[in-house]
């Protein structure tokens, strides 16, 4: 009774917060929330007794049905179901499939499986709609304010001059808010979209089946019920299934069950869940359910992706914004209280009683109001997060051209500020297409030309290089078909092994049904070696070892001669086969060594469970081969490299290859240059803190031989003085520098989920100059912004000031409420546009990083803007004080007035625009470079000038302009283009080093608190659903500034749930 009230509790209050009656619940919570529901159903069900359900016949072809396929799952921890359904040979008989070739059907023949078993997909919560952000940009609050002026501005005016006049006033102000509104929501749903695609991107993970016998790769999307699936570590399972065959294979099922500790999968245990992360071992496995029909899909299906976090620099520019509105707010508040002093004080006074009626007064007002909020309007300058979001997305669509996925925003901006790189060698600095091109085999030299030639080696020496190559690997050959090339697929270095092996004429599938794999050792970047242990027909029983060369060498006490016998390894035999291993790395190939032993049967534990802990004997080894594997390097890394320590990045090499063949890389790749120093592991490992303060550390570019955790201590070592520090990683042990870092780079090619699912960027080529390119990008989005921030706030400036000293002095302002709405349009949407969107040029790789203590408004920037606001806000008050005399107007006084201050509009506009194409270079005196290359910046230069002409032509009586001759219009573009000539004169003037102020462009303690993705540690326990809360530390964005988790990684099985112990707090 107890567990069925525990189970009605687990399920009423899973329930209750599930259903949404908490909206504030984090999507972490709703994920466990989630998970516990399901699962409580299922208790509930279970201790009732209640019936599953009528039984849904099979298909026509298939010998089970769905509901069959998720009772297997549902009641895992009994084998009644799977044995029912006649065990793993049964299952795959039954589901028309073959657990060593997989499936070979026809596209028409996989769909028919879709539609019976379904897809491999989830339903999707409905996205944003245009209508939403439509909705989220009319909550603004001074545009509501605005909205309410039109209204009452309308209906008095209506009420005072009638129809015919008294419309045009407050219906100008409402369209003008309208305009605002529509492009806003515009500009945002489009950034929507471009996340929506990338995002996409993120969730089309590739992976490996088993169809026809060989390996094939396909998105995750296509995985059908039947599929065999390659498990290995760092990988995911992609659905759920049972156990075919696997050797010390370890599930972290944290995801779905809140267990911390891996689980250990065998013929007992042979149920996989969709979602969670193979953590040791390999295996191949039979897919049983997918989409909706797996626990994980149903999860997914019911929780809601949305998180409202924001990037670093959009936490700033959002607080930098606050604190300039609150400046226009007092501006607007004193010009209120000035224009309302004076209206009573003279307007007021010396009016007739007819503009003294009641009405009337409402009117002005309402008039005088509606352009304080303007002010207002027009002095928050929303653009700032704006055109982080939309150089973000611009950004982040180019630099998936480029090959780099970003999986987090804030690695878009901390990138630019790298200031080393410590990258892997194989993959990255090298092609990874590897090929053996020498071999030492007993005790005898070959090229690569005699490789093949198995005739000239001992019969019982072949068939043991023959047994270890095919026995002691996770790749594969495919059957051979007539006429083509054998297939061989695995890791580069497995399919360089296994393409000698096939030299040498190894049969792979006679090898591998010939022999019975007993247990087999995967390699890990600790031991950096792997075996097998296989018993032959004849019964004996054989331990075969390969890996790092001179590792295994050390481990040998014999090896074997040209006439096949076992000779015993004396030392001067050790230093010969050292001084070959050395020659070998000497000209940058990899060597792995070759040996063997043999096992007495008795000491292999006979269940699977002691099999599992059981370690293989690694001692007495006879040594048969050692192999040198030719990884050349990638082509442009030498030019990528020395970009990089142009541009101030220092490049450092972790491999785990030895100190020969590090050296001659890196020599190769110019990361090792005079003065640099080559450490091992074994030696980083011993280094105290005095040695890690010193110059030493300073000059160290290659660690060879080094574990995951020397990469880990270098990172952390760097980053404590102060470096910005960038990390490459392809392998599961890879993740914990990965999350160190400052920003970690997977590969996308040779990568893991685990890697992947750790980084902030996934590198699609794997290749250096792409990182490179990542460097360049990441400069180009702090360029950007500060770009418009120069632009931004010199109109702030001018448009603040010209109307203060306008209301003070005179009680009017030259700028009505419609033409500064209209100037707010500019500069806020359509300026974050046209500069948010620059190219990266080639000088941001000539300087060196941003710093972390550089600030966000440079002195050069301060220079610029109060340089142009000067100019601006001179020729504008002089127009507005003597415009009238010194241009010669005619007319009336109001025709001089409107006249006037229709030029002073104008010009205003005009100066905007010649002083936006300055801030596309604000260092440089060329601000012309590249801008005819740049069609979209061109475009909303002509759009602005066509509706400006549109504006001051037509639309008189909305915008209070009149009709200007061609002299004034010439005047106004001579006023504007003026900005040009001035902003070289004013580059020429000298800024001082010292900040004038300490904005820092990183975060620091204090001020604004964001919360930061806190990078989980798999073994974390903190209560019975741990490791399950903690769900990835990548984020999305939805909207114009918003982020998510991508379905990629919740498919991955991590959802992180912030904590208010790991945050950054801001300046502003």
């Amino acid at each position: 009774m107890d567990s069925i009230r525990a189970a009605k509790m687990d399920q009423s209050e899973s329930s209750k917060l599930y259903l949404g009656f908490n909206p504030s619940v984090p999507r972490a919570r709703k994920f466990k929330i989630a998970t516990i529901a399901i699962q409580a159903c299922r208790r509930w069900r279970s201790v009732c007794g209640l019936p599953r359900g009528s039984r849904v016949q099979p298909a026509d072809g298939f010998e089970v049905a769905v509901s069959e396929l998720t009772t297997l799952l549902q009641d895992r921890d009994s084998l009644e179901v799977l044995q029912q359904l006649g065990g793993i040979e049964g299952l795959c008989s039954k589901l028309r499939t073959d657990g060593e070739y997989g499936l070979d059907e026809t596209e028409e023949q996989m769909q028919k499986r879709r539609d019976e078993f379904g897809a491999n997909t989830y339903p999707k919560k409905k996205t944003k709609g245009f209508w939403s952000f439509v909705w989220d940009a009319c909550k603004d609050t001074t545009l509501n304010i605005l909205m309410v002026c039109a209204v009452v501005s309308l209906a008095t005016g209506i009420w005072t001059e009638g129809i015919q006049q008294g419309w045009y006033e407050g219906t100008s102000i409402g369209v003008a808010v309208l305009l605002v509104i529509s492009v806003t929501a515009i500009s945002d749903y489009k950034q929507g979209l471009n996340f929506q695609n990338l995002n996409a991107e993120k969730e089309n993970i590739k992976l490996e089946v088993l169809r026809a016998g060989r390996r094939q790769t396909v998105s995750i999307f296509d995985l059908v019920v039947g599929d065999i699936v390659p498990l290995s570590i760092g990988g995911q399972v992609p659905a759920d299934g049972v156990l075919v065959e696997g050797h010390s294979l370890s599930i972290d099922e944290s995801t779905m069950t809140g267990e911390s500790m891996p689980v250990k999968k065998d013929k007992s245990k042979p149920f996989l869940l969709s979602g969670c992360k193979v953590q040791d071992g390999q295996g191949t496995m039979l897919v049983t359910g997918v989409g909706l029909n797996t626990e994980w899909g149903l999860v997914m299906a019911s929780i809601s992706a949305d998180n409202g976090e924001q990037t670093p620099l959009q936490v700033r520019l959002n607080g930098a914004a606050t604190l300039i509105g609150k400046v226009g707010l007092l501006v607007a508040t004193v010009v209120l209280i000035i224009l309302i002093a004076r209206y009573f004080a003279i307007t007021f006074k010396n009016a007739t009683p007819k503009n003294r009626k009641a009405m009337q007064v409402i009117k002005d007002m309402v008039h005088i109001f509606s352009i304080a909020v303007t002010i207002v309007v027009v002095a928050v300058p929303e653009g700032l997060p704006l055109a982080v979001t939309l150089t973000l997305a611009y950004s982040m669509r180019k630099m998936m051209a480029d090959k780099s996925l970003v999986r987090v925003l804030a690695a878009c901006e901390t990138m630019g500020s790298a200031t080393t790189i410590c990258s892997d060698k194989t993959g990255t600095l090298t092609t990874n297409k590897m090929t053996v091109t020498k071999v030492c085999v007993a005790g005898e030299m070959k090229s690569e030309d005699s490789l093949g030639n198995a005739d000239s080696l001992p019969a019982v020496l072949r068939t043991l290089l023959v047994n270890s190559i095919c026995l002691n690997s996770n790749g594969n050959v495919s059957p051979i078909k007539a006429g083509e090339k054998p297939d061989v697929t695995g890791s580069p270095t497995e399919a360089a092994i296994l393409t000698w092996g096939l030299k040498l004429g190894m049969d792979f599938r006679a090898v591998r049904h010939e022999n019975e794999i007993l247990h087999v050792e995967t390699f890990n970047s600790e031991k950096k070696r792997a075996g097998v242990v296989f018993k032959k027909k004849d019964g004996e029983v054989q331990l075969h070892w390969k890996g790092a060369a001179e590792i295994i060498l050390d481990l040998c006490s014999k090896w074997i001669d040209a006439n096949g016998e076992r000779q015993l390894m004396t030392d001067e035999k050790r230093r010969e086969f050292n001084d070959i291993i050395q020659g070998m790395a000497a000209k940058a190939l990899r060597c792995i060594a070759f040996a063997y032993r043999y096992v007495d049967e008795s000491e292999i534990p006979e269940s699977e469970e002691a099999q599992s802990e059981w370690k293989a004997p690694d001692q007495e080894l006879c040594l048969m081969a050692i192999a040198g594997i030719k990884d050349p390097c990638r082509d442009g890394v030498l030019n990528a490299v020395q970009k990089c320590q142009k541009a101030g990045v220092k490049v450092r090499m972790v491999t785990g290859d030895n100190i020969y063949t590090a050296k001659a890389i890196a020599a190769e790749c110019g990361i090792l240059t005079e003065g640099g120093l080559v450490v091992e592991g074994k030696d980083f490992r011993n280094w105290d803190e005095e040695r890690l303060n010193s110059r030493d550390l300073d000059n160290l570019v290659v660690m060879a031989r080094s574990s995951p955790l020397d990469k880990l201590k270098l990172v952390q070592a760097l980053k404590s003085r102060g470096e910005v520090v960038a990390v490459t990683g392809d392998g599961t042990n890879d993740a914990p520098a990965l999350k160190a870092s400052d920003i970690g780079l997977s590969m996308g090619i040779a990568g893991t989920e685990v890697a992947k699912e750790s980084s902030d960027i996934i590198i699609l080529d794997d290749d250096f100059t792409s990182v490179v390119k990542v460097v360049r990008w990441g400069r180009s989005v702090y360029a950007n912004i500060q770009k418009f921030i120069q632009f931004q706030l010199t109109v702030n400036v001018v448009a603040l000031a010209i109307n203060f000293v306008a209301a003070v002095s005179s009680g009017e302002v030259p700028l009505t409420a419609v033409q500064l709405l209209w100037v707010n349009l500019i500069m806020d949407t359509m300026g974050a546009l046209a500069l948010a969107t620059e190219a990266p040029t080639d000088d941001l790789m000539d300087r060196t990083p941003i710093g972390r203590k550089e600030p966000l408004i440079t002195n050069w920037m301060w220079r610029n803007i109060f340089g142009q606001a000067v100019y601006q806000i001179v020729v504008l008050l002089i127009l507005t004080y003597r415009g009238i005399e010194i241009l010669g107007l005619k007319g009336t006084h109001e025709q001089q007035v409107l006249e006037r201050n229709t030029i002073i509009f104008n010009a205003f506009v005009f100066c905007q625009l010649f002083n936006e194409i300055n801030a596309r270079r604000p260092e440089t005196f060329n601000v012309f470079q590249g801008i005819y290359k740049n069609y979209l910046f061109m475009a909303i230069i002509g759009i602005t000038i066509f509706f400006q002409v549109i504006i001051v032509t037509f639309l008189n009586d909305f915008a209070n302009t009149t009709m200007l001759a061609i002299k004034w219009w010439g005047l106004c573009i001579a006023i504007g283009s003026i900005a040009l000539p001035l902003a070289v004169l004013i580059k020429c003037i000298p800024v001082p080093k010292k900040p004038l102020l300490e904005i820092s462009c990183f975060p620091s303690v204090s001020c604004l608190r964001l919360k930061r993705r806190r990078r989980p540690n798999p073994h974390d326990s903190d209560g019975e659903f741990s490791t399950s809360t903690r769900i990835g530390n990548s984020q999305r964005i939805v909207g114009s500034s918003r982020h998510n988790l991508s379905n990629a990684q919740l498919r991955s099985g991590r959802i992180q749930e912030e904590t208010d112990s790991n945050v950054i707090t801001i300046h502003s």
